[in-house]
Formats: structure tokens, sequence, C-alpha cells
């Protein structure tokens, strides 16, 4: 009997999914064979299949928390039937990369320091901020030196939220969940460098969004 595997969609991410990729060609070597990108929170998986399509030389894994999602992600993997897209790996990237559990597809306790990149699109601010901290302290540790990670969605900026809109969509955030809402770049900031990462570039996007680049600048036995 064949199974039928459901394809989510993602409206907001049709609309975003361009802008993302002219800034990531900026960024990310296509050149030469072997970079490896980790994505977190991969969402229904519609922008690690388009990002795959397009960078054919960099392998792409996706990763979820919620494995409800995982027949979707699998489901743009399909149908954009490149061979650097990986299959969907449950990660709770609130946790040390130390304890993910994924049945052996991927040995993080082997994994330090081998990842090109890290990207993760429209988490941060509908999460608490203990996933914004195991976001940057596992980057610190995946990572190589010079790595990149790179980071989607609205934010504040130095304790301002604009326009209107965001202001709005923060308060919404809020109501539906006290722990979430728009971070502050600054905030952010402190996150990043005590776990030895900078923020590199900021780029404004469409619809009251930023995408932050950040760089790696100390490796795991710098001292």
């Amino acid at each position: 009997m064949m199974s039928y595997i459901r394809k989510l969609s993602n409206p907001a991410g049709e609309r975003n999914k361009n802008p993302i990729l002219e800034v990531l060609k900026k960024f990310l070597d296509n050149s030469e064979p072997g970079k490896k990108l980790l994505e977190i929170s991969s969402g229904v998986g519609l922008h690690a299949a388009f990002i795959a399509s397009h960078f054919p030389n960099i392998n792409i894994q996706p990763s979820e928390n919620d494995p409800v999602v995982f027949s979707s992600i699998d489901a743009y993997r399909q149908e954009a039937n490149v061979k650097n897209l990986q299959s969907p790996i449950a990660i709770d990237i609130s946790r040390p990369c130390t304890e993910w559990d994924n049945d052996h597809q991927l040995n993080f306790q082997t994994s330090a320091e081998s990842f090109d990149y890290m990207l993760n699109i429209n988490m941060i601010h509908i999460t608490p901020i203990e996933c914004s901290k195991g976001l940057f302290w596992n980057a610190a540790r995946l990572l190589k030196k010079g790595g990149l990670l790179i980071t989607y969605g609205p934010y504040a900026v130095n304790g301002v939220i604009s326009p209107e809109s965001n202001v709005n969509f923060d308060a919404s955030l809020r109501s539906r969940n006290p722990a979430w809402g728009i971070r502050d770049v600054t905030a952010l900031e402190k996150l990043s460098t005590e776990n030895g990462i900078e923020l590199k570039q900021t780029f404004d996007l469409p619809a009251n969004n930023k995408c932050l680049i950040w760089e790696k600048v100390k490796g795991l036995q710098d001292t």
C-alpha cells in the first residue's frame, strides 16, 4: 500500500526564502565540496530544501525538536531531489549537544568543531530564552573556528522594537507565552560573546525582519 507524506505549507517562508538566499550567497562558500551546514529548527522543511538546491556542494542537515513535522521535512527533501540534503534529526537546542540522542544518525559527541555553518530561521522569538542560550553554547562547540551562525527573524535594537507592527507582534507572542518575545540584539550579543562568537554583520530584510551573521572567533582550545 502506498503511503503519502504530507508537505505542510509555509506562506511566510515562501515570501522570505529569496531575501534570505541573497544574504546566504554572500557568506556560504559553495566552491568546493565537503562543507557542512546544520539547520536548527527547520520547521516544515521549506528552507532546508530551497537552500540545498542552491548550494549543491554544502551538505545540509535539517533538524527539529518536534518529530511531528519530520514527514513534511522529508516531503520537501524528496521534492527537491538533491543529494546534499539529509533526513531530519531530532534536536532540542536548549540542551547540550553531547546529550542529543538521534539514534546514532549523527554523533554530536564526536562532532566538535566540524560544522562550517549553522542556520536558525524564525526560532528565537517563539522559544524561551534557554533556546537562545543553547543556540550560542552549542554553536561554540559545533562550529569550526571562523564558522558562521546565521539567524533570521524580528529583533529589537538597543531596547527598541520597531515598527509598530513588531511591537504588536511582540505583545501577541508574550500573551501566548510569557517566555516568548522579540529579543534584543544587544542581549544576544552578550550570549554570543560569552561563547566566543561575535556579531559580524546585520542585514535588514523585508517584513521588518533581520538576518544576523555571527562568527565563531575563538576555538575550543583558545584561552
